[in-house]
């Protein structure tokens, strides 16, 4: 199973232009649910205004090096290491869910367009990747949907309540699954019961990558750009108007303000005192 490429398999019965065609589609859809979604919520707008109102307060000039420096910086530690999640499991639980993703969707293009002709000659390492990327999309998934979000210091909700905003980390636990349960069948030559799975499968991803505009996918575009910005505004001085921010779990400041609880679930009354907070995300 784990040294299978199903999409070489698959051409027997699918062309793989058809493949080819399927995934370029599904790129088309998250570009125009992207621009879609930045329409609808008017995130760009949003952005390119506090950008504006940021350099209009500047104390002092960043040049192109420092800023160089700062997306540096962003890159290695909101998006490389998802450092802004205070807790240690959330964070590993997004780690393991983002790189298995990541390797997961870069395997499954490379397979398609380059060895799911019958007959290909491809490197074992690849069909491997896929499946480890597979494995540790669902094992990062499932550990944040059963065990961490259920948790009142995350979000404190049921596994069985659903939101709008869940039909991305669903659909990422459906197609991973899916696919990994097909690509089983499929070894152990169960030809009935892995074309339902592979149905099923073509089905969590199109849903996944064809509901961007419903869903938090668009989040992960905007969120190192919001992180950079924010980075830069400290940078030259246009933050110092803003309220100070605070770690609840810095010693200092739970002696400072020892009413307040740890647990910064719900929206708080005391929004003022610019308390620092993990806010519910579902990737």
């Amino acid at each position: 199973m784990f040294t299978n490429n199903p999409f070489a398999e698959l051409s027997a019965s699918i062309p793989p232009n058809i493949m080819q065609g399927y995934l370029i589609l599904m790129v088309l859809l998250v570009i125009g649910g992207t621009i879609l979604d930045m329409i609808h919520k008017k995130s760009a707008r949003y952005f390119f205004e506090n950008a504006e109102k940021a350099k209009a307060n500047a104390k002092r000039a960043v040049g192109t090096g420092e800023k160089a420096s700062i997306a540096i910086s962003t890159v290695a530690s909101e998006v490389l290491t998802s450092s802004e999640f205070c807790n240690v499991r959330r964070r590993f639980s997004h780690l393991l869910t983002m790189y298995g993703f990541i390797i997961f969707v870069v395997t499954t293009v490379i397979m398609i367009f380059g060895y799911s002709a019958p007959g290909s000659s491809m490197p074992g390492i690849l069909p491997l990747l896929w499946h480890i990327g597979a494995l540790m999309l669902a094992v990062g998934g499932y550990w944040f949907w059963f065990f961490i979000r259920v948790d009142v210091s995350a979000e404190g909700l049921p596994w069985n309540r659903l939101e709008r905003a869940d039909l991305f980390i669903l659909s990422l636990l459906a197609t991973s699954t899916f696919g990994l349960i097909w690509s089983f069948l499929q070894s152990q030559g169960v030809s009935m019961a892995s074309t339902i799975a592979f149905a099923l499968f073509i089905v969590s991803s199109t849903v996944l990558f064809g509901g961007v505009l419903w869903s938090k996918f668009a989040h992960m575009f905007f969120k190192p750009a919001a992180a950079f910005q924010k980075k830069v505004t400290r940078a030259d001085g246009s933050r110092e108007n803003l309220p100070e921010e605070y770690d609840l779990t810095d010693p200092a400041v739970q002696k400072r303000f020892p009413d307040i609880p740890e647990y910064m679930g719900k929206t708080p009354p005391y929004m003022g005192l610019g308390i620092k907070r993990e806010k519910p995300n579902h990737y």
